[in-house]
Parts: structure tokens; C-alpha cells; sequence
């Protein structure tokens, strides 16, 4: 299994303490931005020790291939109210897509945007417009588009809204879905019946589209809209769905991204790890963080 977490990307070690973060939780994969998700301040990835990552990869068997970057959340290219909002999100992008090249990464997972009140079909129509401008020359990044809960006037927030982007958007080739499990139990899709989800998503997407997963339970009940991860087995969508998600058949190959709450500000991460590995719930999960932290 292709299984990590989000981990952080910070000074002096940058990539190389983010792949060495990640190896401590035991995991296999992970996800990085590449500065702060809410501003546009970023520093020279000259400073990301890429050449010490990728040579620490290669000595553990770390498959570089298993690191995905998120956008950072500013971007938005659904906003047509306010088009030096829109003009900021497709350069901004432009510059994520070269900073994902220089990391040598080929997903970067994108929140579509939102409309700001303009109404879901001006927004769509914007987010095509934007993914035209930025794929447009492109042919070895994907940009997975994030499945959303449906909170506030977001894209994204159906099968057939992604399907919609994905239709207009002419570089196929790189364009791509990335599902996570709390936003679309949000958006009203019953994870307890998994099956009949990933058929739904099969015929009105289609796998092949499906590039990454973030796997996440939910603090809110089915259809909420809200948007509130939980850590693995503590929300409503329960360890045992998880776990038939995880090790679904169809999704074996696909990296499965964590993106559970700090507990009192210490990552869970080695902890829901290992449950997921041993498929077995840890009722103790946050007093073994806890005490871990302790001692």
C-alpha cells in the first residue's frame, strides 16, 4: 500500500526533513506544499535540499513517484466577481506547476474554487477557462482536481461538477481526480456503501481519472456540508469503511494521502498508520499520542 500523511516542508531541510517526517510515521508516501497553504510567500526551491532528498530516497527505497504537492488554498480559480483574484490563481498556479517540475513531483492536488455567489456554472466555466491556460503547453504534470464537501458556494462538490471541469478541460492527459473520504461523505455520498460510491464515480467520471486519495473521517454526519476531519475510526464513516476503502482492489495502486487533526498539536500519523496497516481500531489512539508526546 502507498500510504502517508500530510507532512510539513519547513526550514533548514525542506524536502529532505519532509521525506525523513514521513519515514518516521512509517509510511511509504507523502504530501507536501510548498510554503504556507493560505499566503503566496515562497521561498527559492534552490533551498529545498532536493538532491539530499532524492539521493536519502533512493538509499531507503522511498519512491519519489509516492510524493504528491497540494496547492495552496488561495488559489482560486472559480472567482469571475473579482478577476485580479482569478489573475493571481492562474499565475500563482503556473508557478506551483514549475515548483513541482523542480521537486521532480507529477500530482499537485487543487481545490477547484468557488464562485463566490456568481452561481456554480460561472464558476465551472472559469475553473475550465484557468486549467486551459495553465495545461495548456503541459505534458508530465496531472493536476487532481479535490473532491469537496459542499460547504459555502465551492466547486467540486459532485461527481458530475468534477466531470463537468474534466470535460472542458482539453489537455486530458493532465488533468485527474483526487477523492477524499470526509468531503464527499459530506457532500451526501454513503461511504458505508462504498461500492455502490465507486461505481457511481466509475460512470460518471471514471477511474481512470483517479489519481490520489486523503483519507479522512468525518466529525459530521452524512450530507453535512461542513467539512470537519476526524482521525480514523472516531467520525461518523467508521475504521471498518476506511479499511474496505484502503484496501479496495481497485485502488491498490493509488497513493492514500492522511489529512486527520493534530491531537493537542502532535501528528497521529505512526499511530493511524499502523492501524491501517494491522486493520485493527486503536481505541487508545489519542492516549498513546498523548503519552508518546509525554515521555
Amino acid at each position: 500500500m502507498k500510504l502517508g500523511s500530510h507532512v510539513s516542508m519547513s526550514a533548514p531541510d525542506y524536502l529532505l526533513g519532509a521525506v525523513k517526517e514521513a519515514v518516521s510515521y512509517g509510511a511509504n508516501a507523502m504530501m507536501i506544499y510548498s510554503g504556507a497553504p493560505q499566503t503566496t510567500k515562497r521561498v527559492s526551491t534552490s533551498l529545498f535540499k532536493i538532491p539530499e532528498a532524492h539521493q536519502y530516497m533512493d538509499s531507503i527505497g522511498f519512491d519519489k513517484e509516492n510524493i504528491i504537492l497540494h496547492a495552496p488554498y488561495i488559489i482560486n480559480l472559480g472567482n469571475t466577481v473579482k478577476p485580479e483574484t482569478y489573475a493571481l490563481a492562474v499565475d500563482f498556479l503556473k508557478q506551483e506547476i514549475n515548483r513541482a517540475k523542480q521537486l521532480q513531483v507529477k500530482i499537485i492536488v487543487l481545490h477547484p474554487g468557488s464562485h463566490v455567489q456568481a452561481g456554480s456554472e460561472a464558476g465551472l466555466n472559469k475553473i475550465i477557462e484557468g486549467l486551459n491556460t495553465v495545461l495548456n503547453d503541459e505534458k508530465d504534470i496531472i493536476i487532481a482536481l479535490e473532491t469537496m464537501a459542499g460547504k459555502g458556494s465551492e466547486c467540486g462538490r459532485s461527481f458530475e461538477e468534477i466531470k463537468y471541469i474534466i470535460d472542458g478541460v482539453q489537455n486530458k492527459q493532465c488533468i485527474g481526480v483526487c477523492l477524499d473520504t470526509c468531503h464527499i461523505w459530506d457532500a451526501g455520498y454513503d461511504l458505508t456503501q462504498f461500492e455502490n460510491v465507486l461505481d457511481q464515480f466509475d460512470t460518471i467520471i471514471g477511474l481512470h481519472y483517479l489519481k490520489v486519495l486523503h483519507i479522512n473521517d468525518s466529525k459530521n454526519s452524512l450530507g453535512a456540508s461542513k467539512d470537519r476531519h476526524e482521525n480514523i475510526g472516531f467520525g461518523h464513516i467508521g475504521f471498518e469503511n476506511l479499511i474496505e476503502i484502503l484496501y479496495h482492489p481497485k485502488l491498490m495502486h493509488l497513493v492514500k494521502i492522511l489529512e486527520t487533526p493534530y491531537i493537542n498539536d502532535i501528528p497521529p500519523y505512526k499511530e493511524e498508520i499502523a492501524m491501517i496497516k494491522t486493520k485493527k481500531f486503536n481505541a487508545n489512539l489519542r492516549e498513546d499520542v498523548l503519552s508518546k508526546n509525554e515521555n
